[in-house]
């Protein structure tokens, strides 16, 4: 199997998944933006004007847009890949793409291309609106954007994984529900783990969502309540893992060949 033609199936699938999302865009992309929306009403404005600045000179509303950017991409990067998989799965159009001559990377890949492409659309536009809120300086571009994808490419590797064993579309709420909501709620978007008494600032360092939203503030504002580094390979660790383990399913058709 040449190179050429996995790339060619790379490029094949990853266009698919982009096309989906662009034609149903306004379900793909209008509801999280809403979403955000609210958030930036609701903790900006309304009760943000009542605690002031914190960590040195920044309002409340420019310290949560870090964190509320990334909670838009993580949840849009997961729901997007594990969907659109088990859909997949459902109309058994997974079983051709496994007889093909492609190869498991490039099936991966593919999907996970498509997730992250939605969660930067959704993120940049979830940017855009939070500016129409309050002011904002890009301190780290580049340390932003590589933040960004990270956080992407990990939710979207779990989607995957969560699609591959979910036998009902039920089984994909429950991963968003029971443990991405409750991550990010306790991963320092709306709060400093500096504010935390022991043992709970210690337990708030076992969230990897901790290290996303604050390698990603780091790259907006300048801070971050965690070494900056250390978020990164945590990043790259989760990505590692969960590209073996995805590839793995894949190889051994788990939940995928009847």
């Amino acid at each position: 199997m040449s190179s050429s033609t996995n790339l060619v199936a790379l490029y094949t699938v990853a266009r698919r998944e982009i096309v989906r999302i662009l034609r149903i865009w306004t379900q793909t992309l209008i509801p999280p933006v809403i979403t955000m929306t609210l958030y930036f009403i609701i903790f900006g404005k309304l009760i943000g004007s009542r605690i002031g600045k914190i960590e040195g000179d920044f309002s409340y509303m420019q310290y949560i847009v870090p964190g509320l950017v990334m909670m838009s991409i993580i949840n849009n990067s997961y729901m997007n890949i594990s969907s659109s998989f088990y859909g997949a799965k459902f109309q058994r159009s997974v079983e051709e793409m496994l007889v093909a001559p492609m190869a498991n990377w490039a099936i991966l890949y593919g999907y996970v291309i498509g997730a992250v492409a939605r969660a930067l659309v959704v993120g940049a536009l979830v940017l855009v609106v939070a500016l129409f809120f309050t002011s904002l300086h890009v301190a780290h571009p580049l340390t932003a954007l590589a933040a960004v994808l990270l956080g992407a490419v990990i939710f979207a590797l779990a989607g995957f994984i969560n699609a591959v064993f979910a036998s009902k579309f039920d089984d994909i709420a429950l991963v968003p529900t029971f443990v991405i909501t409750p991550l990010t709620y306790l991963g320092g978007v709306f709060y400093s783990i500096n504010m935390l008494g022991e043992p709970w600032r210690a337990i708030s360092h076992a969230n990897p969502i901790l290290y996303m939203v604050n390698a990603f503030r780091y790259g907006i504002l300048g801070i971050s309540d965690v070494s900056v580094g250390g978020a990164f390979a945590v990043m790259l660790m989760f990505i590692a893992g969960l590209t073996m383990a995805a590839l793995y399913l894949l190889r051994r058709g788990v939940g995928l060949r009847s």
